[in-house]
């Protein structure tokens, strides 16, 4: 979202525009000086972020609304209702898979498939994603764009190039996730003990996972060849330093992980699951790819299939693979530059905006 606001800055100077948090949580990343700000107090609830929206919503009366994730998706919609406002919302994972079974979770769907549909306009970040909210949640094709993560290309090579301290003497494979049951990093461990490769594994995240998975290196002998780095503020060096790049999950919305991998010049192996790894890695969808698939850009593998993943280690090692990854990587991560990202989300946003803007 900021890559986003900080490459629109020459379009907002004819544009009123606010950024507004729904929940009062600690600022990962820092929005420019020249942005209005404003942080709510929604503690992570549907009901109350709707009483906190609302009151900023009668102070900028904005013409239109650009929303991330669900709960600021849902809250935005039902407030068009009140007061007249355009929106635009942006799911950013699969929907279908996202949320947990149980009454909770068929709530959120119904909440979904219902206000979903009465957005002005819904961006995917991926075709699978767009594909599942037509197909399950009922929006309108005519009412979908799929408008790919912005990668800064520039800026992470130039983050890379710093010098850092190697995990490991030897080879090692990298995984950039957050640690959680969806992320499915405890098979990425099993398929690696299960290697007769010398090769380790970093892992860089934090998560709920994160105890249940070092025990479980515990358990597998693996204590000297997997590191636990946690949150680190530029992962592109240890990055850079690896063999290849792997993720297991389960599920995605984009992963942008993997694109920036791919950014990195490095191979890259990953799960065929919904939604974006089949899209970048081999230019197809998801049901058209069986068993484990050389694509142009990368190795895909089957969802939850340690052989099939031991067996990916074993080819995206040998040369001839391993080179020819390397060389296609750069040119396919470029597609998905912050430039022609922000035109694309400027195409839909204009659209919603009175003519007098300059946008």
């Amino acid at each position: 979202m900021l890559k986003l606001i900080e490459a629109s800055r020459d379009r907002l100077a004819g544009v009123d525009c606010a950024l507004v948090l729904l929940d009062n949580e600690p600022q990962a990343y820092t929005p420019p000086d020249w942005l209005t700000v404003v942080q709510l107090d929604g503690r992570f609830k549907l009901g109350r972020s709707l009483r906190e929206l609302s009151g900023a919503i009668r102070i900028f009366r904005p013409d239109a609304t650009l929303s991330f994730l669900t709960r600021s998706n849902m809250a935005t919609v039902i407030l068009s209702f009140r007061y007249g406002f355009k929106t635009v919302i942006s799911e950013r994972a699969n929907t279908s898979g996202h949320f947990k079974p149980g009454l909770s979770g068929r709530l959120a769907k119904a909440m979904i498939r219902a206000l979903y549909p009465r957005a002005n306009h819904v961006v995917a970040p991926s075709q699978g994603i767009a594909d599942d909210l037509a197909g399950v949640f009922g929006v309108g094709r005519d009412r979908e764009s799929v408008i790919a993560n912005p990668i800064d290309a520039p800026r992470i090579r130039q983050l890379a190039a710093e010098a850092f301290e190697r995990p490991f003497p030897g080879p090692y494979a990298v995984v950039v996730s957050r640690l959680t049951p969806h992320k499915n990093v405890g098979l990425i461990i099993e398929a690696l003990a299960r290697s007769p490769y010398d090769l380790s594994l970093a892992v860089l995240g934090q998560g709920p996972e994160l105890d249940r998975l070092k025990a479980k290196t515990e358990a597998l002998g693996l204590r000297d060849r997997v590191r636990f780095l946690g949150f680190i503020a530029n992962p592109y060096a240890v990055m850079r330093g690896a063999d290849f790049y792997v993720s297991a999950s389960n599920g995605e919305g984009f992963p942008n992980g993997l694109v920036e991998a791919l950014t990195l010049s490095l191979p890259v192996v990953a799960t065929n699951c919904p939604s974006g790894p089949s899209e970048i890695l081999a230019d197809a969808p998801r049901e058209a790819i069986v068993g484990i698939h050389e694509g142009s850009y990368g190795l895909l593998v089957p969802q939850n299939d340690t052989e099939a993943m031991v067996e990916a280690f074993a080819r995206i090692r040998t040369p001839g693979v391993s080179a020819r990854y390397r060389a296609s990587a750069s040119s396919r991560a470029d597609a998905y530059g912050v430039g022609a990202a922000a035109d694309a989300f400027w195409g839909v946003l204009s659209k919603f905006l009175p003519a007098t803007s300059e946008a």
